[in-house]
């Protein structure tokens, strides 16, 4: 944490004030942030949000964010194409950078993020809002899988269902150049996976199409769906389905030797034996974190802490080289590997 004479709290910044409503607010209520600063490309916008969130301030521009010394933190939560842009300037500001997912979207990109982090002696914070990874039910599920009480893993699916069409078809989405229906949703899922086994697929298969989107303006694929395989034989499917007639939601089954975990429309529950007279075990945790600022408290802390964030930086990394995988597989049709960086 940054302390100077004037100043024993960390300032930190929004930029795009969608989604960034709730890192502000998830800011502002943190015991180790002083004032909060507000940017978003309408300026109505970053007013609106002023008044309800406690000590905040509009800013100018996203430069005036990277050229105030008391801004610490930036938090992006930009359009998809503008993120790679922020994040490498805020990291060569030597700004700690939160950042909604995707974080970039080529490998080109997330090679240039992990030199100016690295050049920063990775002492620079790095997060992405996976928010999952927030949730009580898949917090019990990563200590439950920890423990082997699922036995040996051997297969992982998800399916993550936008439900939303006209967000792609009507919104900005559609006007972004190459835009990910993978890096943009199903990397929740991917994430989901690597985050809970530890483990990385070494390549992966996939196929997509637009027949849900076709007679709109939305120029690629709304459902992709990807098989993936890891070194010790696991394997893993993932779906972003962003063309689906459902409302938004997502599936998650998780396989193992000993036990079954499955959450759907129907809820959460653990199958743990195979006696087909019984009956599975109820899980009550909920799915989905509170608010979708929801990591912002454990990111500041490591900063206000100075303990180290190098793994949860690093497997966001990884959760950028999969989908980008997902997404040359598809348009090879081949097995490509996934490339790591």
């Amino acid at each position: 944490m940054i302390k100077t004479a004037q100043r024993s709290q960390l300032g930190a910044g929004v930029a795009g004030l969608g989604v960034g409503e709730h890192h502000a607010r998830a800011l502002a209520t943190h015991r180790a942030i002083g004032t909060v600063w507000l940017y978003d490309h309408r300026r109505e916008r970053a007013e609106s949000v002023a008044n309800i969130v406690p000590r905040s301030r509009v800013a100018e521009s996203f430069t005036s964010l990277l050229e105030n010394p008391e801004v610490d933190i930036i938090s992006i939560a930009s359009f998809d194409d503008a993120h790679y842009g922020q994040v490498t300037a805020a990291l060569a500001a030597r700004k700690h950078v939160f950042v909604e997912k995707p974080m970039c979207r080529t490998t080109d990109e997330l090679r240039e993020i992990s030199r100016l982090w690295t050049g920063a002696g990775r002492k620079l914070r790095l997060g992405s809002n996976l928010a999952l990874r927030a949730a009580p039910l898949y917090r019990w599920l990563k200590d439950t899988i920890a423990r082997g009480d699922l036995g040996e893993l051997f297969a992982i699916d998800g399916d993550y269902l936008y439900g939303r069409l006209h967000k792609i078809t009507d919104g900005w989405r559609k006007d972004v150049g190459d835009y990910s229906v993978m890096l943009g949703g199903g990397i929740h899922l991917l994430d989901m996976m690597l985050w809970l086994t530890g483990r990385r697929p070494v390549s992966v298969t996939a196929a997509g199409n637009r027949i849900s989107s076709r007679d709109t303006g939305f120029r690629y694929d709304d459902f992709r769906t990807a098989t993936l395989r890891f070194e010790d034989g696991m394997v893993g499917r993932i779906t972003a389905n962003f063309g689906c007639v459902h409302p938004h939601h997502h599936v998650l089954r998780v396989f193992g030797t000993a036990a079954t975990f499955i959450y759907d429309d129907t809820g959460a529950r653990l199958h743990e034996s195979r006696d087909p007279a019984s009956e599975p075990r109820a899980i009550e945790a909920a799915p989905l974190p509170a608010s979708k600022g929801d990591l912002i408290p454990g990111f500041v802390e490591s900063i206000a802490n100075d303990t180290d964030f190098t793994y949860e930086t690093q497997t966001v990394f990884d959760g950028i080289s999969v989908a980008i995988a997902c997404d040359r597989a598809a348009a090879s049709g081949k097995s490509e590997d996934v490339e790591y960086v």
